[in-house]
């Protein structure tokens, strides 16, 4: 056998996704068995879309390229209103009893998005801000949410944390030769109690991850 070749077939022996397949795939940390489930849930969101158009709530974690996913809801927008898509900017409403939101109607503007989670606290669905985590629980998934593009002037976020969003726990990647990151994506505005500060969730390492 090749060097290859036998690099692949102790890869597939311990469990592990061959270095060679991540040369041409989207970041993960998980181990073969639970990367294939991935990768077939992966295929099964795109098919779907191709033979039923799109969805009314995007599984944002099946993305290759989350980032031109974002850049294609700002283009959208931009067409429709016939705006520079310079002077637009993402809004980020989390799902609630409140705004009444509902995910199998798709929105008329931008895209709603589900499958992420968040390390470091918690989202209260009764409060609609951040809370501290449950005794050792290390993640939680997030609820649905409405990504609304709109003009950058007329978009407010008071009192926010400024939560990364990260497509793996590595929390760290390379500039691709689009100048996007391979692992950051962006930062979600996710609305907080007034008796935290942002260095609170800061010191805490709080992020959102796909």
């Amino acid at each position: 056998m090749s060097v290859e070749l036998e690099a692949v077939g102790n890869s597939l022996f311990d469990n592990r996704v061959p270095a060679m397949w991540m040369e041409r795939s989207y970041p993960s940390l998980k181990p073969l068995a639970s990367y294939v489930v991935d990768f077939i849930e992966r295929l099964k969101f795109i098919q779907n879309w191709i033979d039923n158009g799109a969805p009314s709530s995007f599984w944002i974690s099946g993305f290759f390229f989350t980032q031109s996913f974002l850049t294609g809801i700002k283009q959208n927008y931009a067409r429709k209103f016939v705006i520079a898509i310079d002077e637009i900017d993402l809004d980020y409403e989390v799902f609630s009893k409140k705004n009444g939101y509902d995910a199998a109607v798709a929105p008329e503007n931008g895209a709603y998005i589900h499958g992420l989670f968040v390390e470091g606290c918690r989202w209260d669905e009764e409060m609609s801000m951040l809370a501290e985590s449950h005794s050792k629980v290390l993640f939680t998934k997030m609820p649905n949410i409405y990504f609304k593009p709109g003009k950058a002037k007329e978009i407010t976020f008071p009192h926010c944390y400024t939560c990364p969003l990260y497509k793996t726990l590595d929390r760290r990647g390379t500039l691709s030769t689009t100048g996007h990151s391979t692992n950051f994506v962006c930062m979600v505005e996710l609305s907080m109690q007034k008796r935290h500060s942002v260095k609170h969730w800061v010191k805490r390492g709080v992020a959102l991850i796909t």
